[in-house]
């Protein structure tokens, strides 16, 4: 295998040149970068990704733990994420928790032991959670997204979900509904707590009543949505308008609409929470509260890598004032 001695030796240059060459880190003429290149190619070099991490102590790799869920939600994040990722020239290594606590952990592990340089977490079951690996790796940058309170160091991304809540119940007040219900995420989830806090400043503001026959907490999946819509059937008359807190649990509730003959939105308006891409292609198409997915994924790897760079200051710092 072809060293960078070996270029060097064909070029007619230093090593330290072609190492500037191919690795972008100082100006070289035009002429002698086309030399290295050439000898490069002639020899087929190809840097070794494991030796330059080793020596740049940066792997320009990103972990990323999601929840399963049948929630386009998360996909069109991750989407953000990973063309974030691309556009700065750094991988992504993706592990799916499926909901699990010790397959969280044990991916969060897996992601450390292989030297990612940082972690985005997007994962309901961290919330309130105590992670002891974190403890062990002190120096890892990580960035949480999505959910509520955590119990290790990082740094945030989320939506506004009280404005959003509220917004979404403002509009319906607004088209002249008086009566408006609510189904909610789980409520131990912060995001749902303060879509449905939202939702009840929006009431109180207008003076108008909350009744909680209308209001039913569900699981922000589509058959969460159905069945929370059959049972506010069951529980008596309908109000004339929901907030459904995020567009899966909305799509599971037009779904039931249509199968009872409730028409919507002459009989029962519905407005959902996310703007997730394929609520337009409902009929009727989905009213919804937009969240910004690929920028809110654009803003998580940005964080993340502003906090690589202040770690690597700091450990340069910190190694050469032990000289």
């Amino acid at each position: 295998m072809a060293t960078m001695k070996d270029i060097a030796r064909l070029a007619g240059v230093s090593t330290s040149t072609v190492s500037h060459v191919i690795n972008k880190t100082r100006f070289v003429s035009e002429e002698i970068s086309e030399r290295v290149n050439n000898a490069a190619k002639e020899l087929n070099y190809a840097p070794s990704a494991l030796a330059r991490s080793l020596k740049m102590n940066r792997t320009r790799t990103i972990g990323m733990l999601v929840t399963t869920s049948t929630n386009p939600f998360f996909g069109e994040v991750v989407k953000g994420v990973e063309r974030s990722c691309y556009h700065q020239n750094y991988n992504l290594i993706l592990c799916n928790t499926e909901g699990d606590t010790e397959r969280m952990k044990a991916s969060i592990d897996t992601l450390l032991q292989k030297r990612v340089d940082g972690l985005i977490l997007m994962c309901a079951t961290l919330a309130g959670e105590k992670l002891d690996i974190f403890e062990q790796y002190p120096s890892i940058p990580v960035v949480v997204m999505d959910w509520g309170p955590m119990h290790f160091e990082s740094d945030k991304i989320q939506d506004n979900s009280f404005l959003g809540g509220y917004l979404a119940t403002k509009h319906l007040i607004e088209n002249g509904h008086k009566e408006v219900g609510c189904i909610t995420g789980p409520l131990n989830r912060h995001q749902a707590l303060m879509r449905y806090e939202g939702y009840k400043k929006a009431l109180k503001e207008h003076h108008l009543v909350i009744n909680p026959d209308w209001i039913i907490e569900s699981d922000f999946e589509c058959d969460g949505g159905a069945k929370s819509l059959e049972a506010l059937i069951e529980r008596g008359p309908l109000p004339s308008s929901l907030f459904v807190c995020n567009d899966m649990m909305a799509m599971g509730a037009l779904n039931i609409a249509h199968a009872k003959g409730i028409k919507v939105p002459n009989e029962l308006s519905i407005i959902g929470y996310d703007d997730i891409h394929i609520a337009k292609y409902m009929t009727p198409s989905l009213t919804t509260i937009h969240q910004p997915k690929y920028r809110l994924g654009k803003a998580a790897v940005e964080t993340l890598l502003a906090k690589i760079d202040k770690t690597d200051l700091a450990l340069m710092w910190f190694n050469s004032s032990r000289h």
